[in-house]
């Protein structure tokens, strides 16, 4: 018993004497991203065009919004204005009035750009029928 203790507290301080062969060299610089930049332009069709299908269901429009605001920006109007006809087109108005929300909450502390967001919007949300959440009175909760 004490001869097999010996054998691996031995081989155990080998190990740690042993000299790693991967760890002599300095570590290499690794470049991670090998695709082409997207534009500011490119991104936005590239959301448009996502809330623009026309087969999109309920799950791909709360991934594509959960995905959206996900990112450290605040949405352009034109890919809100396509987000809230999908969710005419789904016949889900909380979903329409949640990215309303979403979007207020994500402008943060910038108190401009929320009104901004919702002047350029107010042509498709009269169309649409959709009320923000300062009219519904929801935004005093």
């Amino acid at each position: 018993m004490f001869r097999a203790a010996v054998r691996l507290s031995v081989s155990g301080v080998r190990s740690l004497t042993r000299v790693q062969p991967g760890c002599q060299g300095a570590l290499a610089a690794r470049c991670y991203s090998h695709g082409k930049e997207e534009t500011d332009e490119e991104f936005d069709a590239r959301w448009v065009t996502y809330f623009n299908k026309p087969d999109i269901d309920a799950w791909e429009l709360r991934k594509g919004m959960n995905t959206l605001i996900g990112y450290d920006l605040v949405p352009e109007p034109k890919i809100l204005d396509a987000a809230l006809r999908a969710c005419r087109r789904l016949d889900d108005l909380a979903s329409a009035i949640r990215i309303l929300e979403a979007v207020k909450d994500k402008s943060g502390p910038h108190k401009a750009i929320y009104p901004y967001l919702v002047q350029e919007l107010r042509p498709t949300l009269d169309e649409l029928g959709i009320s923000t959440p300062e009219e519904l009175g929801i935004d005093k909760c």
